[in-house]
């Protein structure tokens, strides 16, 4: 086995022995054969420590189970993006994007294209077996005419579209200088595929340009076939369509010399138009009394209630009172009549895992987002939530605080609806005490620094909304 490869894949609960060494796929599918193909790439040309393995939703979600290299793991699509962004970042990595069909072809097409034309040396392994794999099934951007799946169920039709040729597409820019269709089906494809796979590396590491592998790659389960009756329906059904060969092979010199970033503060500071100014900081010690060095917190609404905003604002103060805190935003298909929502955490040193499924403060807008998350507030904590718009409070745990304040009222008192998240970032500070009164003030101040006629309503928002929680809160 390649020493890229862990020595024991702990993918299947810390196995041993057998079930230690054996990869997570079914039966007769092209993902462990790719996995060595790489591998072996990695090991032969020495860039094991220079590797880094992005790899996004699909069936190869879990290579880093199996790579013993720099892994990231991408959302749907997305792995392009992400590899760019450690190429710039650190221009000697050799970076991988492993991808398959549902993914590349399909969500991630805007990504892919981009990063092929720009031409930038990378590795991309396309696995192509016609379906989406991990998700059930369905139908993907490479499934075939008349090809049976989840999503058609009779077959592929014209009123569906025609299957995408991925490794054509690409090597149609003019950024890529190689690109390869290979397949899996008998040990002279296999060969092949091995080759293109070193060679798509090697011209990274080399600093030649952008090189993209598609693998015609066997699916048993969902063709609900043998292993060797998929190997034969690749080789049957797959190549007509999709054909192999070397698509693209352009004798490109060396040419990628870029520098690595600057990360030094002042030169940081100055592109982005930071000041070297430290805040002025009002809280004496971290509020340690809620989980000790750390406090989590989810601010969820409907679209345009502010809990993004909100949830911006606490972040800062956190940050501008020399801790470290993350902002997660989430907005969701039902952004608008549902519930959007954010994480925000906030440590004493460091911020070790920014969600927030189990807050210790939750402040509601809405009823479905109150209904959502109360219940998850942890014993002890604290539920700030807007009476104007909320009746009904679900069951949370015990010695959890419900505090009701009519955020959405006092805010149209004020003149606008607008300021009712500013009037719970008020009533929130009143209820739990998380930050001083000058620490939210002053934030709202430099959120608002070029509106500075804003000023004065959103304090007087924040002040109406700490009056309206009740002392006994």
């Amino acid at each position: 086995m390649s020493s890229v490869f862990y020595e024991q894949f702990e993918r299947h609960d810390h196995g041993t022995g057998l079930k230690g060494q054996s990869t997570h796929y079914c039966p007769g599918c092209g993902h462990g054969l790719i996995h060595k193909y790489l591998a072996d790439a990695i090991d032969e040309l020495g860039l094991q420590d220079r590797t880094v393995a992005i790899s996004p939703v699909g069936c190869g979600v879990f290579l880093h189970y199996y790579l013993d290299v720099g892994n990231s793991q991408a959302a749907h699509g997305r792995a392009p993006a992400v590899a760019l962004g450690h190429k710039l970042a650190n221009p000697d990595a050799v970076v991988v994007s492993y991808q398959g069909d549902g993914d590349l072809a399909s969500i991630g097409l805007a990504e892919i294209l981009f990063a092929a034309q720009l031409g930038i040396p990378l590795t991309v392994v396309f696995v192509n077996n016609a379906i989406y794999g991990m998700t059930g099934g369905q139908m993907a951007p490479t499934t075939l005419m008349g090809q049976k799946t989840a999503t058609s169920p009779e077959g592929r039709g014209r009123m569906m579209g025609l299957p995408l040729r991925m490794a054509e597409m690409v090597a149609g820019l003019d950024g890529p200088c190689y690109v390869e269709r290979v397949a899996l089906f008998d040990a002279k494809q296999r060969v092949k595929a091995r080759k293109a796979i070193r060679k798509a590396v090697a011209l990274q590491a080399e600093n030649r340009g952008f090189a993209f592998v598609e693998v015609l790659s066997e699916c048993p389960i969902h063709l609900h076939m043998t292993p060797a009756e998929a190997e034969r329906w690749v080789k049957e059904s797959m190549t007509p369509v999709f054909p192999l060969g070397v698509k693209k092979d352009v004798t490109a010199d060396p040419w990628f010399t870029l520098r690595p970033p600057s990360f030094d503060p002042e030169t940081v500071r100055r592109v982005v138009g930071g000041t070297s100014e430290a805040p002025h900081r009002y809280c004496s010690t971290f509020p340690s009394r809620f989980r000790g060095h750390d406090v989590v917190l989810k601010l969820a609404g409907a679209g345009g209630d502010g809990a993004q905003t909100a949830a911006m604002l606490v972040a800062r103060a956190a940050i501008n009172e020399g801790f470290d805190a993350t902002h997660i935003p989430s907005y969701g298909p039902e952004s608008r009549g549902g519930t959007s929502y954010a994480d925000v955490r906030i440590a004493e040193d460091e911020v070790l895992s920014p969600s927030a499924p189990f807050p210790d403060i939750l402040v509601a807008f809405n009823a479905p987002s109150l209904a959502k998350f109360g219940p998850t507030v942890v014993r002890g904590g604290t539920v700030v939530y807007d009476t104007s718009v909320i009746a009904d409070v679900p069951t949370v745990a015990p010695d959890v605080s419900l505090v009701g304040v009519p955020c959405t009222r006092i805010a149209v008192d004020l003149g606008t609806a607008v300021v009712k998240n500013i009037v719970a970032l008020g009533a929130l500070q009143a209820a739990t005490g998380l930050f001083t009164e000058a620490t939210f003030l002053a934030v709202i101040r430099q959120a608002l620094r070029e509106k500075c006629a804003l000023v004065p309503l959103n304090e007087e928002a924040f002040r109406r909304g700490m009056g309206a929680v009740p002392v006994s809160a």
